[in-house]
Formats: structure tokens, C-alpha cells, sequence
């Protein structure tokens, strides 16, 4: 497959299509300590931690669309508890069929930033989201 659409849904509704996405990732942190053997000799131990998860970086085309700046006003406006949300990042591909997802828990848009704007350039006007979120699993 060459030709991805990556899709953001928001409680199971389809919020908008992207063209980049960064952050789909999940980390362990690891907890070191020494030890001595029964020989004296001394070790450091690694074990796992507390899990932590990337926030999610989304880059699309600006159109008439206002739903990703009216959810990151909420948060602006103190409403950090409403703000939160469930969601997904979906890809489909060619043909719009769905071929991954990953779901997030408890997501708001942590910034939002809009288009450089400069009338003598060729370049497409983007906005970028960041979602931080609690949790992030794959599902498909």
C-alpha cells in the first residue's frame, strides 16, 4: 500500500482527515537498581516502570472546517474536563477501507497551530493539533 488517509475520530465521529501524523507511541520507563550476587559481585537490575505515552501530532489542510480550534477553545476557556475526550487515529487506504487504528483515552488538545501565512508562496495553508492524552492502544 502507497497511499494513506489518516483519520482522526472524537467519540466515534469523524472529526478530519490528515496528511501527517506523528507520536502513535507507548513507552515503559525502566527502574534500575543495584544488587550483589551470593559472589559479591554487583549488578544493576532493570525493570519496568510506569508506562507513558507520546502525544499525538496531527497536520492537515486548513478548510471552512472549526471543530479542531473549537476543541482546543475549550481548554483555552478552562474547560479542561469537557475537553477530554476519547478517540482514534485511523488509517485507510486507496480505497478508503480501514487498516490500522489506535485509540486514545481521556484526549485534549494540548496547541494548536495555524498557517504561515505568506501571499507570495506556493505552499498549502496547514493547522497542526497536538493531543495529549492517558493511554494509547491498537485495536486493528
Amino acid at each position: 500500500m502507497t497511499t494513506f488517509q489518516f483519520v482522526l475520530e472524537v467519540d466515534g465521529i469523524e472529526m478530519a482527515s490528515f496528511r501527517k501524523c506523528s507520536g502513535v507511541e507507548s513507552e515503559t520507563e525502566t527502574i534500575e537498581y543495584k544488587e550483589a550476587t551470593k559472589e559479591g559481585k554487583m549488578i544493576i537490575r532493570k525493570v519496568p516502570g510506569a508506562m507513558k505515552w507520546s502525544d499525538i501530532t496531527l497536520e492537515r489542510r486548513i478548510d471552512e472546517s472549526t471543530a479542531l480550534w473549537e476543541w482546543r477553545k475549550q481548554v483555552e476557556d478552562g474547560d479542561v474536563d469537557s475537553a477530554r475526550r476519547n478517540g482514534s487515529i485511523v488509517i485507510k487506504d486507496s480505497m478508503k477501507a480501514e487498516v490500522g487504528r489506535w485509540d486514545f483515552d481521556r484526549g485534549w488538545v494540548s496547541k494548536w497551530t495555524g498557517a504561515e501565512l505568506d501571499a507570495g508562496s506556493n505552499e498549502i495553508a496547514t493547522e497542526k493539533v497536538v493531543i495529549t492524552h492517558e493511554g494509547l492502544r491498537r485495536s486493528k
